[in-house]
């Protein structure tokens, strides 16, 4: 059994998860990482960590993730739950569309918005439903759910990411009502238009930084809200980014 802090980070072989997962190890956290992506292996050996091949959006590969770090650290203390996008209805270009231009909202089938739901919103119910024993028996946690800044503002350029992530706002208030008493904090991690991803300048002009956001950022926040730096913070969307938001 370790006595260091142990982490589990999903959707982990690139993007936010990978960036989150190297952060931590070098902030000394013993890792147990999962992805649908055979790199996650090369990424645990990088970081001396456990590497799981697994979707979140199957209750048993999360289970395994889960009982494999356990079997190997003898706790979990921490938690990001990230996933990837649902392409068939997202542009990576994020231009501005204005309203009622886009006719993808009412055209997309229900069986998109079914697959959207369980990427965007079912992976953090069974991930969260994972973690909780194991911190609760270890006298508490974090959980970071990783969102899109799309919960605060809509866009058409990804509806279903703007409808369902505000779902996952509730989602988390609620757990961090009922699990506060066990000393488990949950929060969102919004983020807004990052790095690995090619935006317009028409967009970046738009945005008070003026420039996409850095995974390394992201992990940053991610890695503070894991910490007793944050031990009053639960139940909250954390923004991060740039000052693209207009809502107050």
């Amino acid at each position: 059994m370790s006595t260091g802090r142990v982490a589990i980070v999903t959707a982990a072989s690139s993007g936010i998860g990978a960036a989150c997962a190297r952060e931590f190890a070098a902030r000394g956290y013993h890792l147990a990482l999962m992805s649908r992506s055979g790199a996650v292996q090369d990424l645990a050996r990088e970081l001396h960590g456990i590497g799981i091949e697994g979707s979140v959006t199957d209750p048993q590969h999360v289970e395994r993730l889960v009982s494999t770090a356990l079997e190997a650290f003898g706790r979990i203390d921490g938690a990001v739950v990230s996933t990837g996008h649902a392409l068939a209805t997202t542009s990576p270009s994020r231009t501005a569309v204005p309203v009622g231009a886009d006719s993808r909202l009412l055209d997309i089938p229900d069986d998109d918005w079914r697959a959207a739901f369980e990427l965007y919103f079912l992976h953090a119910v069974s991930v969260t439903r994972a973690v909780v024993p194991a911190m609760q028996k270890g006298g508490g946690g974090s959980i970071v759910i990783v969102s899109s800044f799309s919960a605060r503002n809509p866009d058409y350029s990804d509806p279903t990411s703007s409808t369902i992530r505000r779902a996952l706002s509730g989602f988390t208030k609620l757990c961090s009502d009922r699990l506060g008493a066990s000393r488990i904090r949950v929060n969102n991690l919004l983020p807004g238009f990052l790095e690995n991803w090619e935006w317009s300048d028409e967009l970046m002009a738009a945005i008070p930084l003026g420039r996409p956001g850095a995974l390394r950022e992201i992990a940053g926040t991610a890695a503070f809200l894991l910490s007793d730096d944050a031990g009053y913070i639960t139940g909250q969307d954390v923004v991060v980014d740039g000052g693209a938001s207009r809502g107050v």
